[in-house]
């Protein structure tokens, strides 16, 4: 229990990395399908690959973590947004929204302390 902010860090950070490297076809994909330009897509994958690189340095240096933590929850949100702006199955969004659930875990962590 003591390690789980950490865990939810790197939870995060591998999940994002997995997306936007591994998987990135379906990722262009998936921006066709909203219909937002490739610059907008290339900004956000190099914001979340940024943010998922200082979340884990956020485990050697928590003070690190919390804006990291804080704006890829705001990202979450955004992938909601598109998912139902495109009337997208409920279970499509599902990953973003367990990732927003870890980075509001993150942010309540080291915000206030809370710990499980």
């Amino acid at each position: 229990m003591k390690y789980l902010p950490e865990v939810a860090q790197v939870v995060i950070a591998a999940s994002v990395i997995y997306v936007w490297t591994v998987n990135y076809r379906n990722v262009v994909k998936e921006f066709e399908e909203y219909e937002l330009p490739e610059r907008v897509r290339t900004f956000v994958g190099a914001t979340k690959i940024s943010l998922s690189t200082l979340l884990v340095a956020g485990i050697w240096y928590p003070r690190l973590a919390l804006i990291p933590a804080a704006l890829m929850a705001l990202l979450m949100v955004c992938a909601i947004l598109a998912h139902l702006r495109v009337h997208h199955a409920w279970h499509r969004s599902m990953p973003a929204f367990v990732l927003l659930l870890l980075c509001l875990f993150v942010v309540a962590h080291y915000a206030w302390g809370v710990a499980l």
